[in-house]
């Protein structure tokens, strides 16, 4: 029976992953910055100009929305580790997409590059 890690092993041998030292450049390159991780997760902090889509909709979303019809698009992908966003990469691959990028080591090495990151402002009370 094939795991959660044999799918994500799988994935990683069809995508293009971008080591974090280059990740700046491809985001900058990038016409959509896609964060899949699920929603509580980016409200809490997230890369600056980030789109939520989360991992389980993210086919039904690409399929239904003509803002995302575009297979030439270039869309650079994350998550917290880079597990989802390796399976995101390649379900968009899948789907047509002709340039997806995956950021190798996710959020969790983003944030400890002490790269920036946006977070929820809550309101004050004063």
């Amino acid at each position: 029976m094939k795991t959660a890690q044999d799918f994500v092993a799988e994935a990683k041998k069809h995508i293009q992953e971008v080591p974090l030292d280059k990740a700046d450049t491809a985001i900058q390159a990038a016409d959509l910055l896609l964060d899949v991780r699920d929603s509580d997760e980016y409200q809490q902090s997230h890369i600056p100009q980030a789109t939520n889509i989360s991992r389980g909709l993210l086919e039904f979303k690409f399929s239904n929305d003509p803002a995302l019809a575009d297979r030439s698009m270039k869309i650079v992908v994350y998550c917290k580790n880079s597990g989802r966003s390796a399976l995101s990469a390649k379900a968009l691959q899948d789907m047509g997409y002709l340039h997806v990028q995956s950021i190798e080591g996710g959020f969790d090495a983003w944030q400890e590059a002490g790269k920036p990151i946006a977070k929820r402002e809550l309101p004050s009370f004063d």
